[in-house]
């Protein structure tokens, strides 16, 4: 009897721990946690005011949170929630993303019509580069060479050269430009312009557009299909594309650029991420306060997690264990 309770206690010491969604709430100032086998929320995490971007280190033992109204880019030990030190953002920091070296963040200040580089370890601003009006989207290439801005008042993407930390090329878009990815091993850049209601491909090389991808959801106006987040899946075969008020996410073919289907899910798509697999991926909806859960491979909503107010940002992190 005594071996076989020692045997439960090793059992129950070694389970595994699920892995996480971890999701900024815009109107709360908090961050959300969802199991990723329950499909729960486990945790909520008070942060700064107006929490948006949201970004793990490589090994995932710190969290980036971009705290918009409070100027701020704070640092969480995800392990205990604890707000670890500040980082200097600029003014209103929106979206960031790392560096693949895992030091140098870029960020996008939509007051300040710059983008912001940061030393995550001394914890100083290296550049301050002048870009477009309300900067927002950021995107940096997997070789590290090359960091993308975009501004929503200027319509562009902006090239920085890295090394450098000074633009090389600014490239229009449509109107209000949200979000930007490089795919393909970094051959390609995808923009997508909310208003414009498209998005933009981009030939890395030469920084020529070499497609654009319209949207058309049936029974709903055109002026509320808004591409703004969007996430690839395994060898960037397909895009899932948040589109807004229209409440559906679109699945768009990365080399036909042909949109396949459309998928319903909560009120104001804004970004989303997916699980290890990438079997399922779950988006944010701001105006129904929840996120949605999607099964990829049969392209269909499965489940609502009802999280913060105005959920925005979403991040992996895998438990480790």
């Amino acid at each position: 009897m005594k071996s076989l309770s020692i045997l439960a206690a090793l059992t129950l010491s070694t389970t595994a721990v699920a892995d996480e969604i971890w999701v900024t709430n815009e109107k709360d100032d908090t961050v959300s946690v969802i199991d990723i086998e329950t499909l729960e929320v486990v945790r909520t995490i008070e942060v700064g005011e107006r929490p948006r971007g949201i970004t793990f280190s490589k090994d995932h033992s710190v969290l980036y949170v971009c705290a918009s109204d409070s100027d701020t880019v704070q640092v969480i030990d995800p392990e205990s929630g604890e707000i670890l030190h500040e980082l200097p953002s600029g003014e209103d920091p929106e979206q960031f993303v790392l560096h693949p070296d895992d030091r140098r963040l870029y960020i996008a200040n939509e007051d300040d019509a710059i983008t912001t580089v940061v030393d995550t370890e001394t914890r100083k601003v290296i550049a301050q580069i002048d870009v477009g009006v309300e900067p927002e989207g950021m995107a940096v290439s997997p070789d590290g060479k090359i960091a993308i801005t975009t501004s929503e008042t200027t319509n562009m993407a902006h090239w920085i050269d890295t090394e450098t930390e000074s633009l090389f090329a600014n490239t229009l878009v449509d109107s209000r430009p949200r979000h930007a990815e490089f795919i393909k091993e970094g051959s390609e850049l995808w923009v997508s312009a909310e208003i414009g209601g498209t998005i933009s491909v981009f030939d890395v090389e030469t920084q020529e557009e070499k497609a654009k991808i319209d949207f058309e959801v049936q029974g709903v106006h055109p002026d509320r299909v808004q591409p703004v987040g969007f996430e690839m899946t395994a060898g960037d075969t397909h895009a899932f594309v948040a589109l807004g008020p229209s409440n559906h996410v679109a699945i768009v073919n990365a080399e036909t650029y042909e949109v396949e289907d459309y998928i319903l899910v909560g009120r104001r798509v804004w970004h989303m991420d997916f699980n290890a697999n990438r079997s399922l991926l779950f988006t944010t909806n701001g105006v129904s306060g929840d996120v949605t859960v999607i099964d990829v491979e049969k392209r269909e909503a499965i489940k609502s997690i009802k999280v913060g107010r105005f959920p925005w940002g979403a991040a992996f992190r895998p438990t480790g264990s």
